[in-house]
């Protein structure tokens, strides 16, 4: 009779089995079942990759086509220019002095180029703006400077803007403008005033003058940058002094003229003291 164990009498109540695998494993069977499961992972990462190639390859063609459209095609070309602020200047001058090159990719457009050919061959402008019209346009936006004063010069009149900017030669004087006559006495080495500050300083003087009194200026002479004088109509003139203080000295002047309006020769050069000088 066979004798029965403690330890096998454990193994026969677990379930074990002599010689057999534990009752919770599971066979492999021959080949490797392990090697399954990245070969069925392989199909997904394929299909991936295509789709990164597909739209890479999109992008390009996209791309492409995009580059192609701006400067190859006839699509999105220059075909007109058109012009807004013009006064004085014609549009044909603005356009010409522009030089869009008409025919070729809008988006090829050097702008500030542009803009730059406007102000150096047309003095008149004093701002320029180049913009672009989508499909097919440009447009230029100029604003053109205006005459404050104007200078004499060998039968012709030199036109100076508000910021003493001489920019333009005309035949006939412009009707309204004052009149700038400049004469400086002393040397060149002790002018320690440029003419372009002097002039800036008689057009400061013009536009600071009461309104009534501004519309009467025929003549701003300038001795030097402390004695400029306003020739008025009727032979009466004003001793305006230096180009400072311009607010306080139209007030003196306005106070001056209602309190002796028929005098001739008036002296606000210090706004404080304004006086009427002897005829």
């Amino acid at each position: 009779m066979p004798v029965r164990t403690r330890d096998a009498d454990r193994s026969e109540r677990r379930g074990d089995r002599p010689g057999g695998p534990p009752p919770d494993s599971e066979e492999t069977p021959e080949g490797g079942g392990g090697d399954d499961r990245p070969r069925g992972r392989r199909p997904g990462i394929r299909l991936r990759r295509r789709a990164v190639v597909l739209l890479v390859v999109l992008a390009l063609l996209l791309g492409s086509f995009g580059v192609w459209a701006l400067y190859g095609s006839s699509w999105l070309r220059v075909e007109h220019v058109s012009v807004d602020g013009a006064r004085v200047l014609t549009e044909r001058q603005i356009r010409d002095a522009a030089a869009v090159p008409v025919g070729s990719p809008l988006v090829s457009l050097d702008k500030d180029a542009a803009e730059r050919r406007l102000r150096q061959r047309l003095p008149r402008i004093r701002t320029a703006e180049v913009v672009r019209a989508w499909p097919h346009g440009v447009g230029l936006k100029v604003t053109e400077r205006k005459p404050e004063l104007v200078q004499e010069e060998a039968g012709k009149f030199v036109e100076v803007d508000a910021e003493g900017v001489r920019f333009a030669t005309v035949g006939k004087r412009p009707t309204g403008v004052p009149l700038l006559v400049v004469r400086r006495g002393r040397p060149a080495a002790d002018r320690p005033f440029s003419a372009a500050r002097l002039r800036t300083a008689a057009v400061r003087a013009v536009r600071e003058a009461p309104a009534g009194v501004a519309k009467e200026i025929r003549t701003v002479r300038v001795r030097s940058y402390d004695s400029l004088t306003l020739e008025l109509t009727g032979d009466r003139t004003v001793l305006w002094g230096s180009g400072e203080h311009g607010e306080a000295k139209a007030k003196a002047l306005a106070a001056l003229m209602k309190a002796v309006g028929d005098a001739e020769h008036f002296d606000v050069s210090v706004p404080s003291a304004p006086s009427v000088m002897p005829s």
